[in-house]
């Protein structure tokens, strides 16, 4: 039995791919600039920065998906799958340093770490010493960079596979458990292996993010792509050159996912049973339960609770002086753009990614995958994408009006907040669809075909089956999303409407000017208001395993 009709076929498709174009229009028109002639610059540019961008970006990339694999992993498969003390506080407090943006942090851990900071005064005073009798490593170099990324993006990994480990069948791992395999062997032969594509979602995400990394590497001193296409845009007014850099980070995006899925051959992960029961707890005491909860209390420690007590305490001696009545302003600003943000996000993944699924040819994946390209386009460049085509809409409506009735409206689409979410929506759409891409290929298509064999349509197996099978996943992208926008920096300031700012462009205005501890009051706003929903939607997902709610959670 063919599970979709021709006509049914024919829909969702077109669906898919007018989605698809709509969100990779703005992605096309910045590599439309590629075939551009350039005057000399890009050839200036391959002969004296070109190899340290490379080699920075290449060192980056490697370090921050080692330490978001080994981090976000380990810590999920222990909330999930093992009993020991802390184990429900960890398994929300994990995702809090994803709402500390990486630039605040890298101002923070400069702060208490350079020479003149607290930690060295102390030592020197403590013991005695003098600027030549020790050796302390320098923060602001491309080693400091990548751990200081890595506490920030590891909660990508550590969401995206606990949603996965939260919705694996207990009959596969009881079968591992007949057999004689103890945890550490489960979660080696069994867990890893069927959480793979949300593993390698999450840790695409954390790379992805990294070639997007501006403020952080920019304050370190360190060359990246990044810093290189904002340099040679915005110094040097070079658009087409830096476009041409642009492509080269779609460039390690798309060798990224070409390996991985060849990689991958023609293996599928599938849940072939219905038992959606309660999953098996290992007992951790003693030593071993010290030692979980020492692996996920520095995460948190380090990433979270440290550099948020040094903003905390920046903020209490010397804070904003317009802290009070503008907050709220602020803040209700980046709520409202966060909330619309990602619910557009979310809903057009899904329906991206199931008419993948409905339709797996290459034009409909070649679609999705383009539109998911934006993730990889620093956000100053998605919103000059978006700026380029809508301005000249702009123009054309105001030329119009001018010419039949005498008035002008305006900057109706470019001065509007419309853009702006639609630039979150292109900036992050990956981030969604790479959550729920990976949820939905675990949904064997048998129950595509059983759905339609009692009469559901399409739209119907989506809404019934589908949806509530991939409900944790669905929330995972939502935080994930939510979270990204509240932390969003350059495309706000491009785009945002004339008077309307948020927590983000306060914090980066006055930590431009080096005014760090009144930059540490909306920095810790961002954070606060971003620590609400990650804390009720992880704990929501604690009754989103499929069958009933997972009470061991």
């Amino acid at each position: 039995m063919r599970p979709v009709s021709g006509r049914r076929f024919d829909a969702w498709s077109l669906l898919t791919l007018a989605i698809a174009s709509i969100v990779a229009l703005p992605v096309l028109v910045v590599l439309a600039h590629i075939v551009m002639p350039t005057d000399g610059i890009w050839q200036h540019l391959a002969s004296t920065v070109l190899g340290r961008y490379l080699t920075n970006t290449l060192l980056l990339v490697l370090a921050v998906g080692i330490g978001t694999f080994v981090i976000g992993t380990g810590t999920a498969w222990l909330v999930v799958m093992c009993r020991f003390p802390g184990r429900r506080l960890f398994e929300w407090a994990l995702l809090l340093p994803l709402a500390v943006p990486t630039y605040v942090i890298a101002y923070a851990y400069t702060d208490f770490l350079q020479y003149a900071g607290p930690l060295q005064s102390w030592l020197r005073e403590a013991f005695g010493w003098g600027a030549d009798d020790y050796i302390f490593p320098e923060i602001r170099s491309l080693g400091g960079a990548a751990i200081l990324i890595t506490l920030v993006l590891y909660p990508y990994v550590y969401m995206l596979t606990r949603a996965a480990f939260m919705e694996q069948s207990v009959c596969m791992l009881d079968v591992g458990r007949t057999l004689g395999r103890g945890p550490w062997r489960l979660f080696g032969g069994i867990a890893i292996p069927l959480a793979r594509p949300a593993i390698v979602g999450g840790v695409s995400l954390a790379l992805m993010e990294t070639l997007n990394e501006f403020g952080a590497v920019q304050y370190f001193g360190v060359d990246t792509f990044t810093t290189g296409i904002y340099r040679t845009w915005f110094g040097m007014g070079e658009q087409v050159a830096a476009a041409q850099l642009a492509a080269c980070l779609l460039t390690f995006v798309i060798v990224l996912v070409l390996l991985e899925r060849a990689s991958r051959g023609r293996r599928r992960y599938f849940q072939t049973t219905g038992r959606y029961q309660r999953l098996p707890q290992f007992a951790l005491t003693g030593w071993r339960a010290a030692a979980a909860c020492l692996a996920c209390l520095m995460p948190i420690l380090v990433g979270f609770l440290l550099p948020g007590g040094l903003l905390a305490y920046l903020s209490l001696t010397d804070g904003d002086s317009l802290f009070g009545a503008a907050f709220l302003e602020f803040a209700g600003n980046s709520l409202v753009l966060a909330v619309l943000a990602s619910l557009c996000a979310v809903a057009l993944a899904l329906l991206l990614s199931y008419g993948a699924r409905l339709n797996p040819g290459p034009m409909t994946r070649s679609a999705t995958r383009i539109a998911a390209m934006g993730y990889a386009i620093p956000g100053s460049v998605v919103a000059v994408g978006i700026l380029i085509p809508f301005a000249w809409l702009d123009d054309q409506i105001n030329g119009w009006l001018r010419e039949h009735y005498g008035v002008m409206a305006g900057l109706i689409f470019s001065g509007s907040a419309f853009i702006l979410i639609y630039a979150y929506v292109v900036r992050f759409l990956a981030v969604s669809f790479n959550a729920l891409e990976a949820s939905l290929g675990k949904v064997t298509p048998s129950m595509d075909a059983a759905a339609r064999t009692l009469g559901e349509t399409a739209s119907g197996t989506l809404r019934h089956v589908h949806t509530p099978i991939m409900r944790g996943s669905l929330l995972a992208a939502a935080i994930l999303v939510f979270v990204d926008v509240m932390k969003e920096l350059p495309a706000t300031i491009i785009l945002r409407p004339f008077n309307f700012d948020t927590l983000a462009v306060r914090a980066h205005n006055l930590a431009s000017d080096e005014r760090l501890a009144e930059a540490s009051t909306a920095s810790l706003a961002i954070v606060v208001v971003g620590i609400i929903p990650v804390v009720l939607l992880s704990l929501a997902m604690r009754g989103s395993r499929p069958g009933g709610k997972d009470e061991h959670l």
